[in-house]
């Protein structure tokens, strides 16, 4: 299986990629107003890249729920500069935290080579189109209803099939915008329009979503259903997102984005160590 991202590729089966979190945000939930100033964004993405991440997802808008919802000006002058100073030190994909077709049009031009889209519910195809001009790569995410309504009362008859036949659409609605398959990333959106449980039945099932031979990406680092479940704090979040992030290797996710990049590489590392362990063990 081939991820193309312009220049950058990977091919799986590989190591699993750890996308480092890069918030230019004033409100994230979880570290909002810690890298609004320029050198200190720079200096974290570099220190991100060399802990180990393989790709440096930049936002410049929050999407926690009941956010407020920033100007296309604002958000690229928060991202821009950071993009542009980063493309030429790092050696890794930069990637585009944005639902705007003007800023993610904006961060390609500057650098970026992924897009990751947490809107991918949208209807208008505007930024579908520039992202497979770019030959970008593109995180296709599900989320039910936006980050202001998401937590509103989310219903699902079986979350697991919908989400999935939500990727099987979109799927083909990116093919009809020139949008290539191996240019696809997919994301279940843990937390965003799901419950609890939601969450845990997505958890409990990611090998379902194999079969539609695309690289799935996990993201739930310091999200909130798990101090909804185990009483912790934000700080806190640690050891339940590498849980999470260990039992999504085993069941074949390919890509883990989370704030900890360090903790994450290693959890995920002896993962793999102790997997592949197992099936030399089992084919003798």
């Amino acid at each position: 299986m081939l991820l193309r991202a312009r220049q950058f590729e990977f091919t799986f089966p590989r190591p699993t990629l750890v996308m480092g979190i890069l918030n230019v945000t004033p409100d994230s939930f979880s570290d909002g107003g810690k890298f609004v100033e320029p050198a200190a964004a720079i200096a974290q993405g570099l220190k991100l890249v060399q802990e180990g991440a393989e790709i440096l997802d930049i936002g410049g808008e929050s999407s926690r729920p009941h956010a407020v919802p920033v100007s296309e000006n604002e958000e690229l002058r928060r991202v821009l500069p950071i993009i542009k100073a980063l493309a030429g030190r790092v050696e890794v994909p930069l990637s585009i935290d944005t639902t705007k077709p003007e800023v993610a049009r904006a961060a390609l031009e500057a650098g970026v080579s992924i897009v990751n889209d947490v809107a991918a519910n949208r209807e208008e195809d505007t930024l579908w189109r520039i992202v497979a001009e770019a030959g970008a790569g593109y995180v296709c995410m599900h989320m039910q209803g936006t980050p202001q309504t998401m937590q509103a009362r989310p219903v699902y008859h079986d979350v697991v099939r919908e989400v999935a036949d939500f990727f099987l659409e979109r799927i083909q609605r990116l093919k009809d915008c020139g949008l290539g398959q191996e240019q696809l990333i997919l994301d279940p959106g843990i937390g965003f329009g799901k419950t609890l449980e939601h969450n845990l039945q997505l958890l409990g099932t990611l090998r379902n979503f194999s079969s539609l031979v695309r690289p799935l990406l996990l993201g739930v680092s310091r999200k909130s259903f798990i101090g909804k479940l185990l009483g912790a704090e934000i700080g806190e979040r640690l050891p339940a997102g590498l849980a999470c992030a260990c039992l999504a290797v085993e069941a074949g996710v390919q890509i883990i984005r989370t704030h900890e990049v360090a903790a994450t590489v290693q959890a995920v590392r002896m993962t793999e160590a102790i997997l592949a362990e197992r099936r030399q063990s089992c084919g003798n």
